[in-house]
């Protein structure tokens, strides 16, 4: 039978900060598992499936930025990064990177507990991925999509430029396609909830996607609306071999 706790790993070198938020996470419902460094964090995700990991910037050896970068490349576990009151720019690079949230030391307990719960809501509520997709080129209508160079070629072979946010967004929907993904989701699953991005952003960038794609852009038949729903991504996906 299945746990229905959420599995939360803690990556911090501090013991009494490791100690203390695993009592309080464990006291509200959770299960804990914590870690010392990277390496031990390692050997967790090994052993137990993980729903959460909260992870300090700042540690000996393997630092907190690297090992987010290494869960970005290999899950979709969501991180919310601990950081000191210094590390400005170590907080927009792992946001950049695809952290989910962050938190100032020192921190109250019951504010990592209120961002866990919302990180968890969203992530544990977002579409999977239809399959795995590993291949490198992805096509779709008349159009194929280079994920490595980040090139979208038409029929033609003719390339048409994306932008960073354009690209994110249409790899988005090609893993999940005819699924309805929500603002909420689209915003995880391209640029990240910052307190800078909006949700009109979402329909800015699909705007600006489908007039590249779409035949008729204020008729599209390739990303769709979901009135009060979202939008969906109305046609098949082909791997094409590497």
């Amino acid at each position: 039978m299945n746990d229905p706790q959420p599995h939360i790993l803690v990556v911090d070198d501090h013991r009494d900060i490791r100690d203390l938020i695993g009592r309080y996470l464990t006291k509200n419902g959770f299960r804990v598992t914590t870690a010392e460094n990277a390496q031990m964090a390692r050997k967790a995700l090994k052993a137990a499936s993980i729903d959460l990991v909260v992870l300090d910037i700042m540690m000996p050896g393997e630092d907190g930025l690297s090992f987010c970068r290494f869960l970005r490349e290999t899950s979709d576990i969501p991180v919310i990064l601990l950081t000191a009151m210094a590390e400005d720019t170590d907080r927009v690079v792992g946001l950049e990177i695809g952290a989910d949230d962050y938190l100032t030391k020192p921190f109250n307990p019951r504010e990592l507990l209120a961002r866990a719960r919302a990180v968890l809501r969203r992530t544990l509520a977002m579409p999977r991925n239809r399959d795995q997709i590993d291949a490198k080129r992805l096509k779709f209508d008349r159009y194929v999509l280079d994920v490595n160079r980040r090139e979208l070629l038409d029929a033609e072979g003719v390339s048409l430029p994306l932008s960073t946010a354009e690209f994110q967004l249409l790899t988005a929907f090609l893993k999940r396609p005819r699924i309805v993904l929500n603002r909420d989701q689209l915003m995880d699953l391209t640029s990240g909830r910052t307190p800078q991005i909006f949700d009109r952003s979402i329909d800015n960038q699909v705007s600006r996607l489908r007039k590249k794609i779409e035949v008729d852009p204020k008729a599209p038949e390739i990303i769709k609306t979901v009135w009060g729903g979202g939008y969906v991504f109305s046609v098949e996906v082909e791997e094409l071999a590497n």
